[in-house]
């Protein structure tokens, strides 16, 4: 028999957002999809690079190490920030540095250096690690728990519409004509417009979200984190679902070069199109979580991605095999980080210190670090090796998600 508390938690998992949050969603909605294009952008630099600089794998693999190993740097201090001051505060301070790293991009041309690259690299995604330590916990904050997965799913989706504009920016002004300033002038624009945002982000009135928690306070909701499984669990699974990613899409254009002889404009157009299959199957996904449990669906997608990357692996001289892989491992694993995300912050926000969510957050941006340590293992494997064997690296990773998804589906 279902008691009138019961119905009250029913009727709110109905509502995938209270209407109260309708603005801030949105403005909020929007940053995804601004680091998805930063994101993408920086995925293209290692075949510009390498083309640029002629370098091996393992040393343009350093890009992806400076971007992601800024998201463990900065989730810490951000979730520290946020907890100080507030939502928007985060916001403005991510902006800001995110702005600052694109612009430097220029002075970095102007020195021909490699390491002021990857400085400017370091500062731009440190201001995204800020943006999204304070995004997701705040987009978790605005409705029920109950639908929380399937919010941070619908957001989340547009991340990669985002990823869509960065790879045609990057195809048509980086790799159609590469060099230092065709780089340097895309990522000069990018600036320009994060600033435009920057002031429209600065007039929004947002909720602030206020938390004087001080520093004992802290420390007590780490304590209490350490003893989540379900938290820590989700890290892991994080770190390497992250690594998946980055080292499938950072070799995409690289391994298309290998495998059909094209240039890096025509091997673009793969990855694109993986892009794109990632973008639309992430909004079918949230649609299909409104009638299949989302730990089911990350079994699934964990399922089909080791597959389609153990085709990789193992594909070397099948041509278009490969491209099909390729673009499948993308369309599978599209719900992994909002999933991931969402179980593991949920049983923080179900717990007795729901505002623990806040410091939460930050181990789950922290575990972007898988970008930053299996991309270079990838690139190492690809010198001492070659190309196809790289991809047993992404595919481990899928096997360790899945195994998390399995003991989700479990537990429920």
């Amino acid at each position: 028999m279902i008691s009138e508390h019961d119905n009250k938690v029913l009727g709110k998992a109905e509502e995938i957002l209270e209407k109260k949050n309708l603005l801030p969603f949105v403005l909020v909605t929007s940053l995804f999809l601004l680091w998805g294009l930063i994101n993408s952008m920086t995925d293209t630099l290692l075949a510009a690079f390498k083309n640029i600089m002629k370098m091996s794998d393992t040393q343009t693999s350093l890009i992806q190490f400076s971007f992601y190993g800024a998201y463990f740097c900065l989730a810490l201090p951000a979730a520290v920030f946020i907890k100080k001051y507030s939502f928007k505060s985060g916001i403005i301070l991510g902006m800001v540095l995110s702005a600052l790293g694109a612009i430097l991009f220029l002075p970095a041309a102007v020195a021909s250096s490699y390491a002021f690259y990857l400085f400017a690299i370091f500062v731009m995604a440190s201001g995204c690690s800020i943006l999204e330590t304070t995004a997701n916990p705040y987009i978790i904050s605005m409705g029920s728990p109950e639908t929380a997965t399937r919010r941070l799913n619908l957001t989340q989706s547009f991340n990669p519409i985002g990823s869509i504009i960065g790879v045609l920016a990057s195809k048509y002004f980086i790799l159609e004509n590469v060099s230092l300033y065709s780089v340097s002038g895309t990522y000069m624009a990018l600036g320009i417009v994060l600033l435009c945002i920057l002031v429209v982000m600065m007039f929004a009135r947002m909720p602030r979200g206020n938390n004087n928690s001080g520093a004992s306070a802290i420390v007590s909701a780490f304590q209490r984190l350490l003893r989540n499984r379900d938290y820590i669990y989700g890290i892991v699974a994080q770190f390497f679902y992250i690594g998946a990613q980055i080292c499938v899409w950072s070799f995409t254009i690289r391994i298309v070069m290998e495998e059909m002889n094209w240039d890096e404009g025509e091997a673009s157009t793969v990855y694109l199109i993986s892009v794109i299959g990632f973008c639309v199957s992430r909004f079918v996904y949230t649609w299909m979580m409104s009638f299949v449990q989302p730990a089911k669906l990350l079994v699934f997608g964990g399922v089909m991605s080791t597959l389609c990357c153990g085709m990789v692996l193992l594909g070397e001289g099948t041509g278009m095999t490969i491209i099909f892989a390729l673009i499948c491992v993308s369309i599978f694993m599209s719900l992994m980080f909002p999933t991931i995300y969402g179980i593991s912050l949920t049983s923080v926000v179900n717990g007795r210190n729901p505002d623990d969510s806040k410091i939460g957050a930050s181990g789950l941006i922290m575990a972007i670090l898988g970008g930053a340590l299996l991309t270079p293992l990838q690139g190492f494997v690809s010198d001492n090796s070659n190309i196809y064997t790289s991809f047993a690296v992404p595919c481990f990773c899928f096997v360790v998600v899945l195994v998390y998804a399995i003991r989700a589906v479990c537990k429920r």
